[in-house]
């Protein structure tokens, strides 16, 4: 039976981050996933200003070796409504996850990970952390699961994945071929709590809408309905999956498994974004595995605690999403955007990663009576 010094179960981002800082500092890391890279994934493929800077934090390098398009122009739609077209935003970096997390692999495989993938991995136990691989069974003494937002290990631990009641739900299709005059584009309220996304990267365009899923009983209506809009054909293949929407675990784990990425619900409730933490939780969960590596118990709370500023961003962002979604302050919003170019500019600069929500939430404290007395007008002459 290899013995290694940790396991992780899932190659996305999260789990090849922490397997390529674990194997960078010394410990012999198994690296495990049922599929073969590259492998398609889909997903919006944003990498922002927030994932450049926990991509260098993490690899010591400015950016993956993969192809991306950037952009500095978005045009926003809301509730039907255009907003606008706004030239004037952070660098926004578009790729395909198929290239980012083959890229990801292989810097792991180069740091000294050995990589077990293409078979589907049974994990024999979690308590004394043991997996089998084909005829081979792994053994650790610590296992960071990064295994998406449908994790069989988070619902091996708790009895579900994720909460039904939070979790949400997205359909994503790619048209391929080049498309240098397609515009980066993103609707409000295509979907109910959730928006729409037309991203054009090198190669194809990423179309896609995703909400609350409770919200959202006939999510290929909304699918439809975008398709219209945006006056594209069904012809590509949809495709669904989960999108942990701000629903994360306040316990990342339990005993000598701690979960990274999707898997411990760490998605931005707002923008969606995922790629960011996925590859800081990753970055995280490794630091504490190396921390705790003559006593593997610890490597938990010591994860615990270093999540705590994502987990704050997470809380901060579920407070201010009502403003965006709840259908009485629609009309507010779109009054607002037009015409704050400060809230306009808060947004941008959150989309692009180059704000955080604390920053973000102080300001709209400060805001809220001017952002909402036209409704208090409205209804006062009422």
């Amino acid at each position: 039976m290899p013995a290694f010094d940790l396991i992780v179960l899932g190659a996305g981002p999260a789990g090849s981050t922490a397997a390529f800082v674990a194997a960078s500092k010394g410990l012999s890391v198994a690296l495990v996933d049922k599929a073969k890279f590259p492998r398609d994934k889909l997903c919006g493929g944003g990498f922002t200003g927030r994932s450049t800077k926990y991509f260098r934090d993490a690899f010591g390098q400015d950016a993956p070796d993969v192809p991306m398009r950037r952009f500095h122009r978005v045009s926003f739609h809301a509730f039907g409504q255009k907003l606008g077209t706004y030239d004037d935003i952070p660098p926004l970096d578009l790729l395909m996850r198929t290239d980012l997390d083959a890229a990801l692999v292989q810097l792991a495989k180069d740091a000294g990970a050995a990589c077990y993938l293409g078979t589907a991995p049974q994990v024999q136990s979690l308590d004394a952390p043991c997996v089998r691989v084909g005829a081979q069974t792994l053994t650790a003494p610590i296992l960071i699961a990064a295994d998406g937002a449908n994790s069989q290990t988070a619902k091996a631990l708790f009895g579900d994945a994720f909460d039904r009641d939070q979790i949400g739900f997205a359909l994503e299709l790619e048209y391929p071929g080049n498309h240098p005059d397609a515009e980066l584009r993103i609707d409000f309220g295509a979907a109910d709590w959730g928006y729409g996304w037309h991203f054009p990267k090198q190669g194809s365009i990423t179309v896609g809408v995703g909400g609350v899923m409770r919200r959202n009983p006939d999510m290929k209506a909304h699918m439809a309905r975008y398709m219209d809009d945006l006056g594209l054909k069904t012809g590509a293949k949809v495709k669904g999956q989960f999108l942990p929407f701000g629903g994360f675990r306040a316990m990342p784990g339990k005993g000598r498994v701690l979960l990274a990425g999707d898997a411990a619900g760490l998605v931005d409730p707002i923008t969606g974004e995922g790629i960011a933490f996925a590859i800081r939780s990753g970055h995280m969960a490794a630091n504490a595995v190396i921390e705790a590596a003559h006593e593997p118990d610890r490597a938990l709370r010591l994860y615990k605690h270093a999540l705590r500023p994502i987990h704050r961003a997470i809380r901060q962002a579920r407070m201010i999403r009502p403003i965006l979604f709840l259908p009485q302050f629609q009309a507010t919003f779109i009054n607002r955007f037009r015409a704050s170019r400060t809230l306009r500019r808060e947004y941008l600069y959150l989309l692009a990663g180059e704000r955080e929500y604390g920053e973000i939430t102080l300001a709209l404290l400060g805001r809220l009576p001017s952002y909402f007395l036209p409704r208090s007008r409205q209804k006062a002459a009422s």
